[in-house]
């Protein structure tokens, strides 16, 4: 019988309905083989702002789903709800990070237009199938995502610097762990960098911005991948009056399988 303990092997629906109930925890190896999303909400007067950010930087904001104001459903998955459906969500206004919910249908607004962006959880059931480690799931802990110095690409009213997550992956395996994630573009794609965190201006990978530090192994180089957590970084930057977003790392995990956005 599946259960809690076995986060991998539940269902969508079965991992949803625990969120809805309130498990929060982060969706790093649940419901193996089917893809997660990141979410931002936005009024319908800033819909078009986040669309042509997005646009502009397809490798952190690879747009999988818009649904219409007001609508919590997601053709990602029948039945869900975008509103109950997360583990944790996070509250914007003005920029400002007001409040983090298990269920924001009480926020969700008549206007509120959901984008549903790619995840890169989605290529690691790609990579644990070729045995590259993940070593943040062998740690139990939430990946490490980090603020660097290089800006999207602005759009509108929308601007704001590329968030990246981070793993460390064995110097023998990195040609393959490029190969595997190269072919998945709609969830992030190939890195962005490798090596040398101070090239992002990140000073110190023990201090993530976002996640869980992770400790490497002998061997282990950090390998960098652009992060669907980039659109909050614009809210933050960018100050719209009022967004709803998921909290880094507790995803939308979708009835999609992640085979369907390999196109190599």
């Amino acid at each position: 019988m599946t259960t809690f303990d076995e986060p991998a092997t539940l269902s969508p629906a079965e991992a949803r309905a625990l969120f809805r109930a309130g498990t929060d925890l982060p969706t790093t190896g649940w419901a193996n083989g089917f893809t997660q999303t990141n979410l931002i909400a936005v009024p319908d007067f800033w819909a078009y702002d986040v669309l042509l950010f997005c646009q502009r930087n397809p490798a952190p904001c690879p747009v999988l789903d818009v649904s219409d104001p007001g609508d919590p459903s997601t053709r990602l998955a029948e039945g869900a709800d975008l509103s109950t459906d997360l583990p944790r969500y996070r509250i914007w206004e003005n920029g400002q990070l007001t409040s983090e919910a298990s269920d924001v249908s009480r926020w969700w607004r008549d206007d509120m237009v959901a984008f549903s962006i790619g995840c890169s959880f989605t290529f690691e059931s790609a990579l644990a199938a070729e045995a590259i480690p993940l070593r943040h799931l062998d740690q139990g802990r939430n990946v490490s995502m980090y603020v660097t110095n290089q800006e999207c690409e602005p759009a509108g009213r929308l601007h704001g610097p590329l968030v990246v997550s981070m793993r460390y992956i064995p110097a023998d395996r990195i040609d393959d762990a490029v190969r595997i994630t190269r072919a998945m573009p709609a969830v992030h794609g190939a890195p962005v960098h490798i090596g040398a965190p101070s090239a992002l201006g990140i000073a110190d990978l023990a201090k993530p911005d976002f996640g869980d530090p992770v400790d490497p192994l002998p061997g282990d180089v950090p390998v960098f991948w652009a992060c669907g957590v980039t659109p909050q970084a614009a809210l933050m930057a960018s100050r719209p009056p009022f967004a709803i977003t998921h909290a880094p790392g507790h995803m939308f995990i979708t009835d999609r399988l992640d085979s369907e956005f390999r196109v190599i």
